[in-house]
Formats: C-alpha cells, sequence, structure tokens
C-alpha cells in the first residue's frame, strides 16, 4: 500500500527545528507547549524515516509532556510504537488521536493504515472510505487506493478492484490506481483488460516507470513483440536508473 506522508525534515532544516524545540531566546518569550510539541513531532517524523527510534522515541515523548491533548503527537506515537513492535502501545496512541479528533481524515487514515498492516482488515478498509468521504480529506484517491491495497493482501480481489476504480474516479491522473488496477487484472489472467486499461492511463497522462514495467509485462503475457519492444525502450529511455529498467535488464538476460 500505499505509504503514510511524513513530514521530511533532513540537514539544516533538522538542525533548526532541534534549536526552536530545545532552546530559547533571550529577548523573546518562551515559544508554547504547543509549538514545542509540534516541532518535536516534526523531529520524531524525521528521525523515524532515518531509522533512529531511539532519538525519535525521545522527541516524541517530550511532545506528548508538552501536549498529552495534541491529536497529531498521539497519531505520531502509534507510528513510533508501530516501529518498535508494541501493538498494544501504537492501538492505544492511535485510539487516542481519533478520539481527541474524531473528523480528522489524515489521521484515520493512518489508522488504516497500522490495522491493515496487522490484519485488521475490515476495520482498515472502513477506516480507509470513512477518511475518502471525508469532505476535509484532500487525497480521497490515496484512501481508496489504500483500502484497495489492503483487500488485495487479503485476497479479496473483487472489492480491491472496486475501490483501484473508485480512486480513479477521484483521481484520474492517480498512477498508484492506474497500477495497482492493471496489476490485478494482469495477476487474475485478464490481458487484455489490463492492457485497456494500461494504455488508457497511458495515452492522457505522465507515464511513471512501474506502469511501463508492467504494460513491458502485459505485451509479454499477450505474446505481442512489437509491444514490448515498444515500451521496453521507452522504460530505458525515460527512467534508465530506475527498479523497473533494472528488472527489466534482468529479465531480459535471463528470459523465463
Amino acid at each position: 500500500m500505499t505509504t503514510m506522508r511524513t513530514v521530511t525534515v533532513l540537514g539544516s532544516a533538522l538542525a533548526a527545528l532541534a534549536l526552536a524545540a530545545c532552546t530559547t531566546t533571550t529577548n523573546g518569550p518562551k515559544p508554547s507547549d504547543e509549538n514545542a510539541a509540534e516541532y518535536n513531532v516534526q523531529l520524531g517524523y524525521a528521525y523515524l524515516q532515518q531509522g533512529n527510534l531511539v532519538l525519535a522515541k525521545e522527541k516524541l515523548e517530550r511532545a506528548e509532556k508538552q501536549n498529552p491533548n495534541s491529536a497529531a503527537v498521539h497519531s505520531a506515537l502509534g507510528l513510533m510504537y508501530e516501529r518498535l513492535g508494541d501493538p498494544k502501545k501504537a492501538d492505544r496512541h492511535y485510539s487516542t488521536a481519533l478520539r481527541l479528533a474524531p473528523r480528522d481524515p489524515e489521521i484515520e487514515n493512518n489508522y488504516a493504515i497500522y490495522l491493515c498492516r496487522n490484519g485488521r482488515v475490515d476495520e482498515g478498509v472502513r477506516r480507509f472510505e470513512s477518511a475518502a468521504r471525508n469532505p476535509l480529506y484532500r487525497t480521497p484517491a490515496a484512501a481508496y487506493v489504500n483500502a484497495g491495497v489492503c483487500q488485495r493482501g487479503a485476497g479479496r480481489l473483487a472489492e480491491a478492484e472496486q475501490n483501484f476504480r473508485r480512486a480513479l474516479q477521484a483521481r484520474p491522473n492517480n498512477a498508484e490506481a492506474a497500477f495497482q488496477l492493471g496489476d490485478l487484472q494482469l495477476q487474475q489472467g485478464a490481458t487484455e483488460q489490463a492492457r485497456i486499461e494500461v494504455d488508457r492511463f497511458l495515452d492522457a497522462f505522465p507515464a511513471t516507470p512501474e506502469l511501463l514495467w508492467l504494460r513491458v509485462r502485459i505485451a509479454r503475457a499477450a505474446g505481442d513483440r512489437l509491444a514490448e519492444e515498444k515500451f521496453s525502450r521507452r522504460l530505458r529511455l525515460d527512467f534508465p536508473d530506475s527498479e523497473q529498467t533494472r528488472a527489466l535488464e534482468a529479465a531480459t538476460r535471463n528470459p523465463g
């Protein structure tokens, strides 16, 4: 599934946030606990992205002390405890975040990702679909894609296909939805339908390496050598350093 969108803080930005979170100026007022907690949440996400769980835990626990009633703090703590392999604490913090901000679609989407990762498919899909229907949510297509990926992983392929189509209805240029739909159809042996869906997208919107590699695999499944050569060449030219191009070269060296 698609992964959760977190705040990226690197290099000088990371140092600036650390300074803001941990120090005060002599001439101005001290930052509020809410602002300090927000800084520490951003730092915590940054350290999570870097794989530094020790510093992430330190920053997020500090944020909780500074603002224990912040839904954003508890959502970040939920992710942290999930990374630490403590599902009970993760669930408790995600649930607290939702209690504090029951109409926040970002928090609901994040909790749904956690639920699906932990095998709670029905509940996770309900949360994704609730987030997608929330008029405050800016990316409903992403929630539908996530719901479909969750269902696909559970073998509920018809339901997954329905949510991938919902994502494309909400945002026709959603490349991940187009990829998931075409890949699912290819998996099910519906090669011609997969070709139609992927070609429809590639004719209207910019290509991605994932979609071009999928199109190569569709052509191979259909025995269409001309299409295979066409999309292989396009993948190599447009995305020479991509993982998908490396997969193409490996498959070409070792066919079958």
